[in-house]
């Protein structure tokens, strides 16, 4: 009864684990560019006295969904997208380079090109400042061209080029913050080839029809383990009772 007690318990908490997973992706499914976390159970054997004759379910986060949402139009000339395979270079608080697709960009107070989260976009020499200007773009390979003010309008400079990378995905690996990092801890190069759509955004990767059918596929596996639960409890006060009988 212990053994089952314990399989039962374990394999509970696992699924509540990957429920928070999938809710989490369910949550961010609006989320501009955000990538969808995978969960997946594994087979551990429980050791002890004894063979090994039970096995309960561990949860884990293998990988993320690196699939490309969808571009979607939005007019702003600050939004922008990544058009197939490639990623825009941010400076996190601690100084360190992380990576995302989430164009949805804006200027802080002081001028300086951030993300939603206020991170700075890197460009070649560090942080962006775009100063004021007339107008500016931002090209299909990143580059940002501003117009001065009082310049005639055929009068465009060529600000700075936003770094784009494009690392192997299996030397990517997802924080907390949603930021991919290099798994070395290191800064990936710059990749002239990573092209980017001005004036759009990429939507998340969450299927949210599959997310909703894994939510009540694992609602249904958390019931079962605590209906476990409760068997080896009735199973532990009968063996008692038959026990005192005697």
């Amino acid at each position: 009864m212990d053994r089952m007690l314990y399989v039962a318990m374990s394999g509970a908490k696992q699924t509540s684990l990957a429920q928070a997973v999938n809710s989490n992706n369910l949550a961010n499914a609006n989320t501009t560019a955000f990538r969808e976390d995978l969960a997946a159970f594994r087979s551990m054997p429980v050791f002890g006295p004894g063979a090994p004759t039970r096995v309960y379910a561990m949860a884990e986060n293998p990988a993320v969904n690196l699939q490309s949402g969808t571009i979607q139009s939005t007019g702003r000339a600050l939004d922008l997208a990544i058009q197939g395979e490639g990623w825009l270079a941010v400076q996190t608080p601690d100084g360190s380079e992380a990576y995302t697709r989430a164009g949805n960009l804006r200027l802080d107070s002081g001028g300086q090109l951030v993300n939603a989260s206020g991170y700075p976009v890197l460009g070649n020499g560090g942080p962006i400042a775009i100063p004021q200007a007339e107008s500016f773009e931002i090209g299909v390979d990143g580059t940002i061209t501003i117009r001065a003010i009082g310049e005639f309008a055929n009068s465009l400079t060529v600000l700075d080029r936003i770094k784009l990378v494009n690392p192997e995905p299996s030397e990517l690996v997802k924080g907390k913050d949603g930021l991919m990092r290099l798994k070395s801890g290191g800064d990936a190069f710059s990749d002239a080839s990573v092209r980017v759509v001005s004036g759009a955004l990429e939507t998340s990767n969450v299927n949210t029809v599959d997310a909703m059918v894994n939510m009540i596929a694992l609602a249904r596996q958390y019931e079962m383990q605590v209906k476990m639960m409760k068997e080896a409890g009735d199973m532990a006060s009968s063996s008692n009772q038959l026990l005192s009988l005697s």
